[in-house]
């Protein structure tokens, strides 16, 4: 693929897309600027982020972690973007909160001193089926109505419900192919750079190791019920057809293809 090829395939991609959100997310501006306006705090500092690709990511394959954010009092955030529908949101965001709990605990550190930490799942649709753009999901006392206050903050957040907030205009930013938002001049920035000869290279080499990756997973399984999951995967992350076919049959390409429909 050539560098014309690159830079016209990364135009299809938006940010609420997982390949072009995991290169996205290694600028910490743009990052910054996201987590301000979600959790409203406008003097908030990122210091670090740790995306699914990062060598220092080590979580392993049993969770995906997109984006894990320090902040500048110690607490971590982590963002995640989600398009699929095809699974428990609520117990995907509860797993993991609980993987980044454990990773980031020292050993005999006492429960006290457990880190305070956000989770921010962004979603293409709202499957809490609230109307609203923005949850926040709170431990309360059945009993009185208390909100009990145990670090763990889940922030639920979709792009399908416009409530003409500044979350949701940040939000219309992930489902665009193009975005020039004054309101997010961070974002934009990344967003452009991205889209431009010099970034479309470094989201292209993502797309690839994907790609890599589900053949391998669809290899090594070698059943069915695997290849067809390793397909769907493929056709999530929008790889063309006809590179899907050059390692599986139309068959089991037009399988796959039914079984994410049904699930719409």
């Amino acid at each position: 693929m050539d560098l014309q090829e690159k830079v016209k395939r990364v135009q299809e991609f938006r940010l609420i897309d997982d390949v072009f959100f995991e290169v996205f997310a290694e600028d910490i501006p743009a990052c910054q600027e996201i987590i301000r306006t979600i959790l409203e705090d406008p003097e908030l500092i990122v210091h670090d982020v740790i995306v699914q690709s990062s060598r220092r990511n080590l979580y392993g394959r049993s969770v995906r972690l997109d984006a894990l954010c320090s902040l500048g009092d110690g607490t971590k955030c982590n963002i995640e973007v989600q398009r699929s529908d095809r699974d428990d949101h609520l117990k995907r965001a509860r797993f993991n909160a609980s993987s980044i709990t454990v990773r980031e605990s020292g050993p005999g550190e006492r429960f006290e001193d457990i880190l305070e930490l956000y989770i921010i799942y962004i979603s293409e649709f709202d499957f809490l089926k609230g109307g609203l753009t923005t949850y926040h999901i709170d431990k309360v006392i059945r009993e009185n109505g208390e909100v009990v206050d145990d670090g763990l903050h889940e922030i639920f957040v979709n792009t399908a419900v416009d409530d003409g907030s500044s979350i949701a205009g940040l939000m219309s930013c992930f489902t665009r192919k193009e975005v020039t938002n004054r309101e997010f001049p961070a974002v934009t920035r990344r967003f452009q750079e991205l889209k431009s000869e010099g970034g479309a290279g470094a989201v292209c080499e993502i797309m690839e190791r994907y790609l890599k990756e589900a053949e391998k997973n669809g290899e090594k399984a070698g059943e069915k019920a695997e290849r067809i999951k390793a397909i769907q995967n493929m056709i999530d992350l929008e790889i063309p057809k006809e590179k899907i076919l050059k390692k599986y049959s139309p068959e089991e390409y037009q399988e796959a293809e039914a079984l994410l429909m049904a699930t719409v």
